[in-house]
């Protein structure tokens, strides 16, 4: 059954809560809840991570509380598009494909594919070392359809699992070869298992991730891009990087870096023109 968390201050859980968040209903959005350290299990019940932290901190800023659902990534769109969640809160790279079909903010941070591979495995240098190999991969992800592009021109097989913890887990038991995921979270995961290592990264996937809408809520993707704008401005979305991923962002990091307009330049639903930031 799907987990209901309600992403709030204690003091919220007990009263009504503050007036300012009263006037509108709650944010409602969802995440992959084993996707580490994005979003994952707590000691104690309920769901913590980088997502958690940065979009609690996003409704507080919009004077809204929020409710998270944790579930499997690919429920997230439809049930967004559905009208079952008003954005998504979990890392959602931003492609052209999606983009046409969805309204998405500025990105607030990179991402970029990366392999990751059991110790003592060869290193990966291209994809073509992977021949006659399998690959594990997390349903519904672009590391999916790229792994299948690839396992269909070069002859390796792609293995399909409901969670990236699961993916990994193929690896370190010699189902699979390799896994490909985020760096945020194959780095994560690597910190966390000596016996699972960090490979190759393609530095030329590197991508926005970013919180998309419904194409017809033009003002709520512009009220949630103002908030994490004003989080790049002051700092907040670095330290929550720094917390979660255990090192500071680059300089040119998205957790600094404010683009232009709204959205992502270069893709559809992208407005151009200047607007001034009010932060708090």
């Amino acid at each position: 059954m799907t987990r209901r968390l309600a992403a709030l201050a204690a003091a919220a859980l007990l009263f009504a809560g503050p007036a300012w968040a009263q006037s509108q209903p709650p944010l409602r959005t969802g995440v992959d809840g084993t996707f580490a350290p994005h979003a994952m299990p707590k000691l104690g019940g309920g769901v913590e991570g980088f997502q958690i932290d940065l979009f609690t901190e996003v409704a507080r800023r919009m004077k809204r509380e929020i409710t998270i659902d944790s579930t499997s990534f690919s429920g997230l769109i439809p049930g967004m598009q559905a009208g079952r969640y008003d954005f998504i809160a979990a890392p959602t790279t931003v492609t052209k494909e999606r983009a046409e079909n969805m309204l998405f903010t500025a990105g607030y941070i990179w991402t970029a594919f990366q392999f990751g591979i059991k110790k003592g495995s060869a290193p990966i240098k291209d994809w073509a070392d992977l021949k006659g190999k399998a690959v594990a991969v997390n349903k519904g992800t672009p590391y999916e359809q790229l792994s299948k592009k690839k396992g269909e021109e070069l002859g390796f097989t792609v293995q399909v699992y409901d969670t990236q913890p699961d993916a990994i887990q193929a690896v370190l038991s010699g189902r699979a070869y390799a896994t490909l995921g985020g760096h945020t979270v194959i780095k994560y995961a690597a910190s966390k298992n000596p016996q699972f290592v960090a490979d190759k990264e393609l530095t030329e996937t590197r991508a926005h991730w970013a919180a998309p809408v419904r194409k017809d809520n033009v003002a709520l993707r512009n009220q949630l891009q103002d908030a994490l704008d004003c989080m790049k401005k002051d700092g907040t979305i670095a330290k929550l990087s720094e917390k979660w991923f255990g090192a500071p962002p680059p300089a040119d990091g998205l957790e600094r870096v404010i683009t232009p307009g709204y959205g992502v330049p270069g893709m559809p639903g992208y407005d151009p023109t200047p607007h001034e930031l009010k932060c708090n």
